[in-house]
């Protein structure tokens, strides 16, 4: 056995609040979800304005990227595992409406493990990538230096 870290609601709210800063600043009306390492919802977040859609696709993009521990654009892009004759394919039907293969999602890896995902959907793919880049930055911030949390776009492990 060892010991396992939790994200709990504080970071969630942490990493929200830092991405919809992000999305103000760009002008986009985002939904943003962050869920624990099972890919269970933490919190949500749907901007004023933002799409109908976004809470399903964040949802999904959370879950996606703390379950495959990756980000979610690496999937479906061209030679991306889950693209049509990579060696996924297929991959986002076993979890129908689940499983998310564009961009938007990050793994939340603390300490090198993955404690979670962040699904963020309703802008540009740039705007999604920036606001969760800017949580993860958040929670780095938040948590201070004896921690390292990953803060890259292209995260696989």
């Amino acid at each position: 056995m060892k010991p396992a870290w939790k994200l709990e609601l504080a970071e969630a709210r942490l990493m929200i609040e830092a991405a919809i800063r992000v999305s103000e600043a760009e002008g986009a009306r985002e939904t943003i979800c962050v869920a624990d390492d099972g890919g269970c919802v933490i919190a949500l977040a749907r901007m004023d304005g933002a799409r109908r859609t976004g809470p399903e696709l964040a949802i999904a993009k959370a879950f996606t990227a703390s379950g495959h521990k990756r980000s979610t654009h690496l999937l479906g892009e061209p030679g991306g595992p889950a693209a049509a004759g990579g060696e996924a394919f297929g991959i986002h039907a076993m979890f129908p409406g689940r499983f998310a293969i564009f961009v938007g999602g990050f793994p939340i890896v603390v300490n090198g493990e993955v404690v979670g995902g962040i699904g963020v959907s309703g802008g540009t793919g740039d705007q999604d990538k920036a606001a969760g880049l800017a949580a993860l930055n958040a929670l780095q911030e938040g948590l201070g230096p004896s921690y390292r949390v990953l803060t890259e776009l292209d995260i696989r492990l």
